[in-house]
């Protein structure tokens, strides 16, 4: 027996002992084709050289050094390299061990911010629903994943929570795009004006939704809309790109494509590509001139934050995504799984909605296609998915609860970007066999 407690306590996982490229070996010697990152995390693959040998030099020379007594250079360069290819004044780094604590981290820095600012009346965030920020309590809390946040609802700050961008749930019939992302806006608006524009520190939103909701891009002019309204109203713009940035949707930040400038972004998952925990939280200059100028301080820390062996991984993946062309790749591969997606599911009938962007897509599974309607939450379509695809030796990322945090499911795929053409295709062969193989366990057998 273990003495883990994993996710499932009713369950011990497959022991992996090795990974190399988009492979992961389990110790019965059984390969698995990563298409999921993990939790969308390796973008660069298994075992890259150049990260391993940036790690092996950085813990024979120093492996730890807290920050409340040194800086280090990998870290001092990390920072240096984010701040450069960020958009606009994004140039202010602050180096964490993971999403959750980058999230907490840009909360904390919004509010001391507000305070430093003569406003200390701001204590509100405003979130949507079907999101995800982390599993801190914090993050929690700005998260709108109901199934995450029901059972700790008694721990958690209030977070006035409005609609996702979620065209294919929530357009109706009839309603232009145009004026189905008003009505998202103009939503946003009544919550800050109800919450009291003064009390409200900011809006949280991913760029393009994640696990909760499968890979859920914005509509066109949404992100400008928002802006505008932060700008109004003196709200801070706070951008979770810990699973959708780094070059995971085809550019390294995924709000770039939007054409709008963030006051703050999250990062994780594909900052250090799984090498090592590593998040960051970028700031625009304003907001830390603000501080510095004030009480001359960050209230904030961890044991880890900035260490030096993570910040060494970290800028190794930089340096990777940038010297093979990776970024570009996803883009490019992203829209050949896309095509390749449509052609194999496009006329499924249990597939509703196939969406993404870059190599961070998804596939929202339906009974019926025409009403939309979704399975019933207790034939957990979506772990038998995962679980048929493992059998295959597919790694995928299925969740359920994606229509409303109880009903609904879907796939996300995000390979790393070194996939190839072959790896494309054989991921979307196996998971065909996959999706077959659940739906008849399920009694939804044939097409």
């Amino acid at each position: 027996m273990s003495h883990i407690i994993h996710r499932s306590l009713r369950h011990t996982p497959a022991l992996a002992v090795g990974a190399r490229g988009m492979h992961v070996f389990d110790s019965d010697g059984k390969a698995y084709l990563d298409a999921s990152g993990g939790a969308a995390v390796s973008s660069l693959g298994h075992a890259h050289p150049h990260v391993l040998a940036a790690m092996q030099r950085q813990i024979a020379q120093l492996a730890y050094a807290h920050n409340g007594f040194f800086s280090s250079a990998p870290a001092e360069a990390l920072a240096e390299r984010l701040a450069a290819d960020a958009p606009g004044d994004l140039d202010a780094v602050y180096l964490v061990s993971g999403g959750s604590e980058a999230v907490e981290t840009a909360m904390k820095l919004a509010r001391q911010y507000a305070v430093e600012s003569g406003q200390g009346e701001r204590g509100v965030f405003i979130a949507r629903r079907q999101s995800y920020h982390g599993n801190t309590l914090g993050a929690l809390a700005l998260g709108g994943n109901a199934w995450r946040r029901q059972p700790f609802a008694p721990l958690l700050i209030d977070v006035p929570h409005v609609a996702p961008c979620y065209e294919y749930r929530g357009r109706a019939p009839g309603q232009s795009q145009d004026d189905y992302t008003a009505a998202l806006l103009a939503e946003l608006e009544a919550a800050i004006v109800a919450a009291g524009p003064h009390r409200v520190l900011g809006f949280c939103a991913e760029t393009v939704v994640g696990a909760t909701a499968g890979a859920v891009p914005p509509t066109p002019g949404y992100f400008k809309g928002v802006r505008a309204l932060c700008d109004k109203y003196g709200l801070l713009l706070m951008i979770d790109e810990v699973m959708c940035g780094m070059g995971r949707c085809g550019s390294l930040y995924a709000i770039e494509q939007e054409g709008v400038l963030p006051d703050l972004v999250a990062l994780g998952k594909g900052l250090g590509a799984g090498y090592q925990p590593v998040g960051a939280v970028l700031a625009r200059r304003h907001i830390v001139a603000r501080l510095r100028e004030g009480s001359g301080a960050f209230q904030h820390g961890h044991t880890y934050t900035a260490h030096p062996v993570a910040a060494a991984a970290a800028l190794a993946v930089q340096e990777v995504l940038a010297g093979e062309r990776l970024v570009e790749a996803a883009a490019q591969r992203g829209a050949s799984l896309m095509a390749r997606l449509r052609a194999a599911f496009g006329a499924h009938p249990h597939v509703g909605d196939i969406r993404g962007r870059g190599l961070l897509l998804g596939i929202e599974l339906v009974r019926e296609r025409d009403g939309k309607q979704p399975f019933e939450p207790e034939l957990k379509l979506h772990a038998a998915v995962k679980e048929c695809a493992l059998a295959r030796g597919l790694m995928v990322y299925p969740m359920g609860g994606t229509v409303d945090g109880r009903r609904g499911d879907h796939i996300l795929l995000a390979p790393p970007f070194i996939a190839s053409e072959a790896d494309l295709s054989e991921i979307v062969s196996r998971l065909e066999d996959a999706l077959a193989n659940a739906l008849a366990g399920a009694g939804y057998a044939g097409r």
